[in-house]
């Protein structure tokens, strides 16, 4: 049964919430052994199930989302849960009022079970720098379920949740849904509020879903997308307040040979049989060149790294953070709260983008990354002009060992080589499973042009029914 399909079934009382919640609820007890979750909610999701049913049964209306079972990130803030990021230094904290996104959720009647594990500060593309230990995979448990939104991708997977939502500043909601095998999306800059999350670098986050299904991760953003008048980044749009897919009969899509360089070739021999699919559904593919998509790696850790610095200056053990010795000096205590609260990758990237934008080296790195941005976001609008959206991998390579690429960051760096092109352009891409290998599934990638969300659904839609996935 597809998302969709379930949520009218429980808005006509053909199924129950509470069935639903306790589905669910048994699934959490039975995948505990892969950390998807750092809080559960259970006995609240059965009270709000309960209530649902109660409205249905009288006849009164009920939202877009009610009955279905929602898992959030633990960097989206949700009143009086805490929302710790997977760290140390954000233990204890307790957010003191609902991020937008959770408002208009709770407003379409989405029940919420928890909050879902991640690379700290969603710092990681392997779901495995937490606090709270790493996240694993649903399809091994020896394996990386891919970062940072780790936890929110295995929830789905797992059927744990019916819908979650991840945060993305450089593939990290696309990295694991293409490692769990769930559809997952990255929406423009600025379609959704970014008010009460926990920002990691602040012009490239966006929050946005994961379903099983295309038509679950169009539901959910039509639930939070929209304009916010406390994120002045925000627009309403009318592509951004009713996603749907069309057919893909008669669209043009783009191909760039730089989204295959370096990527392993048996993921590139399965995303090649994809896009033969969708040309046989009646799809025209289209030759287009992002040269400076070579570049993106440097450019979005450049970027990533300054805002970052900058976003982290707050944890001080003053404002925020594990408490400080006030009696020492301050650079002493504040050294030594972040020493105790904050892993080492998070330390790491706090170091080099204080670096880069120092007054001494601003202009020799960061200035030129800025540049480089620029120039990138320029070649996707171009290529754009010429097709209707652009299918690539989405992963360069299948999920990794746990532990494996830990001491060398630069190989995990590498990962995000494909999805953070989107991010920096700040177009929506999204990514479904097309093919599987060993078992693994593999993720194929599509971008569209700037609040164009219908047509990389309407790609999307086309992968999860002619591949049969």
């Amino acid at each position: 049964m597809k998302t969709t399909e379930l949520a009218q079934a429980i808005k006509k009382g053909e199924l129950t919430a509470q069935a639903n919640a306790e589905e669910k609820i048994k699934a959490v007890e039975k995948n505990k052994h892969l950390n998807a979750f750092i809080d559960v909610y259970a006995e609240e999701a059965l009270e709000k199930a309960k209530e649902i049913d109660a409205r249905v049964k009288k006849g009164e209306e009920t939202g877009m989302l009610a009955g279905l079972i929602v898992a959030l990130k633990s960097n989206i803030c949700i009143k009086g849960k805490r929302a710790t990021c997977a760290s140390k230094i954000l233990e204890n904290y307790v957010a003191p009022y609902n991020a937008t996104v959770v408002e208009k959720i709770i407003a379409e009647d989405g029940i919420i079970i928890g909050s879902t594990n991640m690379d700290e500060f969603a710092c990681g593309s392997a779901g495995t720098y937490s606090a709270f230990g790493p996240a694993r995979n649903p399809h091994n448990p020896e394996l990386v379920p891919g970062g940072s939104s780790s936890g929110s991708a295995v929830a789905v997977a797992t059927g744990m949740a019916d819908l979650a939502l991840g945060s993305d500043t450089g593939g990290s909601i696309r990295c694991p849904a293409s490692f769990c095998g769930v559809v997952g999306f990255k929406p423009t800059y600025g379609a959704v509020s970014r008010y009460g999350l926990i920002d990691m670098g602040m012009s490239l986050d966006q929050i946005g879903p994961f379903a099983r299904d295309v038509e679950g991760a169009m539901l959910l953003l039509t639930t939070i997308a929209g304009k916010d008048a406390r994120d002045q980044q925000t627009s309403a749009t009318p592509s951004q307040l009713a996603f749907e897919a069309k057919k893909i009969k008669g669209m043009k899509i783009g191909l760039a040979k730089e989204f295959f360089e370096g990527t392993d070739k048996q993921i590139a021999l399965k995303i090649g049989e994809a896009i033969q699919k969708l040309k046989e559904a009646g799809a025209e593919l289209v030759e287009v060149s992002i040269p400076s998509a070579r570049y993106a790696v440097p450019i979005y850790f450049l970027t990533m790294f300054a805002e970052f610095s900058s976003a982290m200056q707050k944890y001080d053990g003053l404002r925020y953070g594990l408490p400080t010795d006030v009696t020492m000096p301050l650079a002493k205590a504040v050294s030594e709260e972040r020493a105790q609260g904050l892993g080492r990758e998070i330390k790491r990237r706090i170091m080099v983008g204080t670096f880069i934008t120092m007054k001494e080296y601003s202009e020799a790195w960061y200035a030129k990354t800025l540049k480089a941005r620029t120039k990138l976001k320029k070649e996707f609008e171009t290529a754009l002009e010429k097709c209707d959206a652009i299918v690539t991998p989405t992963m360069p390579c299948l999920p990794w060992k746990i532990g494996e690429k830990m001491s060398n960051p630069v190989e995990m760096y590498m990962a995000d080589m494909l999805t953070a092109s989107a991010n920096i352009a700040g177009i929506p891409a999204g990514t479904a499973k097309c093919a599987e290998i060993n078992g693994l599934p593999v993720g194929m990638q599509v971008h569209a042009k700037k609040n164009d969300e219908n047509n990389a659904f309407t790609v999307l839609q086309a992968v999860q029914e002619r591949t049969g996935k």
